[in-house]
């Protein structure tokens, strides 16, 4: 009768740890992937805005002081 009672407990907790691992990860998952592609979109901007940046300008100031 022991030996039942172990094996009945053990199969009750070997199923609700499969129904619960089941729930969420589809969920989890899909929230990955959209934050991944949000980061890819933001990265890819400033890299376009870092390439699209001035490297040097030139003033009045900068010219004044050329034999320095």
């Amino acid at each position: 009768m022991k030996s039942m009672k172990a094996l009945f407990v053990v199969a009750a907790l070997t199923v609700s740890s499969l129904a619960m691992a089941a729930g969420g990860g589809d969920r989890t998952f899909a929230r990955m992937e959209q934050a991944r592609k949000v980061s890819m979109e933001a990265y890819q901007l400033a890299q376009k805005q870092k390439a699209e940046a001035p490297v040097a300008e030139t003033n009045a100031k900068s010219a004044e002081h050329a034999n320095c």
